[in-house]
């Protein structure tokens, strides 16, 4: 299992609040918008990512960090085999991710996914 992306999310009651200061200051681009969530990136490179969201996406509570991976069925097997719970899922999302949270060892809700068309 390769790590491809850690997106950073920060809970905020009106995610568009960001849009001038990450889109407008920063330069960053809007790379996702579905209203709840707005992620900034710099596509040329895509290797900046932070995300502003009301909520993590079908109820769930905004996740501390998104890990995106390459297989998201080794991430599954590996976090049943350390004995650890899902705090959410494993789900497929309408938006296009299969993804799970798991909280890691200092307590951080972590969103572990993976793109359908690559999971």
């Amino acid at each position: 299992m390769i790590v491809k992306r850690i997106v950073a999310n920060i809970a905020t009651p009106d995610p568009a609040q960001a849009d001038a200061f990450y889109r407008g200051l920063l330069g960053l681009d809007l790379a996702m918008d579905h209203g709840w969530l707005r992620t900034y990136a710099s596509l040329e490179t895509a290797v900046a990512q932070v995300a502003f969201a009301r909520e993590g996406g079908n109820g769930a509570p905004v996740p501390d960090l998104s890990i995106e991976v390459d297989d998201l069925d080794t991430a599954i097997a590996r976090v049943r085999a350390a004995g650890l719970p899902f705090a959410y899922g494993p789900a497929e999302e309408p938006w296009g991710v299969r993804r799970f949270f798991v909280r890691d060892p200092f307590g951080r809700l972590l969103n572990i996914l993976a793109h359908q068309d690559q999971a």
